[in-house]
């Protein structure tokens, strides 16, 4: 008698900041068919595929998208042959705020693993402000919904874009491949309500844009989601965080936020890496040196270029010195976004500066207590390259929108080290500093406040 399958969410995320609503579950930093295959065995009912595709250019990001599905098609055949078949929920976890390799990440998984039936877009990330209305996707700041294509993150320089209306959005993407007024629209209205039938009704992986202004929005609409998916429905879905938070149903997480302080190592001081350059990471950047005694370690760019290996070694010093010293450091990169003549030359010098932090990390002092690592594409090159993990475990949020993994035990360099996973774009103000101060409960550090 064969067995049912057995429904896994499987995250394709483009940087290591989709897990940032999840917890107990894997981040893969490799995706070769074995390891996909421990993924596929594990407990938790989801896993994250680490592609940190949106550091990559557009022909590198396809290459490693069909790589991933490639070898997913190959693990899922072989746990069905071993007498546990899987039904994939697919997920291509990207940004919040509309930045990403859309729709050739999405084109690649259908050519790959499909066909489907329709594909979603769901921008909304509850934690971070961001929901969807009437079709347009808003950013709150400050309480106050603001049409994310007015935001400076729709004047990327590789991913920017000019639409906040999501159908129009499509249009502008797919470069009118798919058209304004064939996308099929879920208002607040229809995923509050049943939409079992429209669900089964889809064909021809039809486009979809799903409004969603609270988390039980989406609870409401992925348990119509995966009933229609049980029943042969197949589907992709370009997400932000919140959904998976849907799909995944956890209970809450064991460890409470307040308490992360207890995974960091000896009660030492950790090291804080900010390579994200928004303008809201600076922010943070300035209120955690300035409300705590955190040492404040630049990493100038333009010496970079110039000397590379003087600034290594003086950076390094200072490092050493700090945990000598029995305080907390912060290492960060000259602020404000460079510009470059084309996309290639600004993703080069990216791939510089990426190197250098990597090599950072892998010569940090090995007693520190923690390491808090701000923004995804920083954050997907500590965990793969500068601690080399092949896979981690999620424990669960710090902060909302933070995720905290932890080194394995045998770790040659880092035992058990905690792990901080801080998206740029996550928080207000003054979170790098709140999250500092539950890792290092001091006087030093001020109160925090709620923004």
């Amino acid at each position: 008698m064969s067995q049912t399958p057995i429904t896994k969410i499987i995250a394709i995320d483009d940087d290591p900041t989709g897990s940032q609503t999840v917890h107990s579950c894997l981040l893969l930093t490799r995706w070769d068919a074995d390891t996909l295959r421990e993924a596929l065995s594990d407990d938790s009912p989801l896993f994250f595929v680490l592609s940190n595709t949106r550091g990559m250019s557009a022909e590198d990001a396809a290459a490693v998208t069909r790589d991933i599905c490639v070898n997913l098609r190959a693990a899922l055949a072989r746990s069905a042959e071993a007498g546990r078949p899987i039904q994939p929920l697919v997920v291509s976890r990207s940004d919040s705020t509309l930045r990403g390799h859309y729709p050739i990440e999405t084109d690649i998984i259908t050519a790959e693993l499909g066909p489907f039936d329709a594909h979603f877009l769901v921008p909304a990330f509850f934690e971070g402000g961001r929901i969807t209305r009437d079709g347009v996707h808003y950013l709150l700041v400050e309480g106050v919904p603001v049409p994310v294509h007015e935001t400076e993150f729709a004047r990327d320089s590789v991913f920017g874009f000019h639409h906040a209306f999501l159908p129009d959005y499509v249009e502008e993407k797919t470069g009118g491949r798919i058209r304004s007024n064939e996308v099929e629209r879920f208002g607040l209205a229809d995923v509050r309500g049943d939409i079992g039938e429209r669900l089964r009704g889809l064909r021809g992986n039809v486009c979809c844009a799903v409004d969603a202004e609270r988390q039980s929005d989406l609870d409401r609409f992925a348990q119509q989601v995966l009933q229609a998916v049980g029943e042969g429905k197949r589907f992709l879905f370009r997400s932000a965080a919140s959904l998976l938070t849907a799909f995944a149903d956890l209970p809450p997480q064991p460890v409470a936020p307040a308490a992360m302080s207890e995974f960091v190592r000896g009660g030492r001081p950790g090291v804080v890496l900010v390579g994200s350059h928004v303008a809201k990471s600076t922010r943070q950047l300035r209120s955690l040196i300035e409300r705590t005694d955190v040492l404040p370690i630049e990493v100038d760019l333009d010496r970079l270029v110039g000397d590379e290996e003087g600034l290594f070694r003086e950076l390094l010093d200072r490092l050493h010195a700090a945990q000598s010293a029995n305080r907390g450091a912060v290492l960060f990169t000259s602020r404000g976004e460079r510009r470059f003549p084309t996309k290639s030359e600004r993703l080069a010098f990216g791939d510089r500066v990426s190197a250098f932090l990597v090599r950072m990390v892998r010569n940090l002092p090995p007693q520190i207590g923690f390491l808090l690592s701000k923004g995804g594409i920083t954050s997907n090159d500590t965990l793969s390259k500068g601690l080399a993990l092949r896979t981690a475990r999620v424990l669960g949020q710090v902060h909302a929108g933070c995720s905290v993994v932890r080194c394995p035990t045998d770790h040659p360099r880092f035992p058990e080290l905690p792990v901080v996973i801080f998206p740029g774009n996550v928080g207000g103000d003054h979170a790098l500093a709140e999250v500092y101060g539950i890792l290092t409960p001091s006087p030093r550090c001020e109160p925090s406040q709620t923004q």
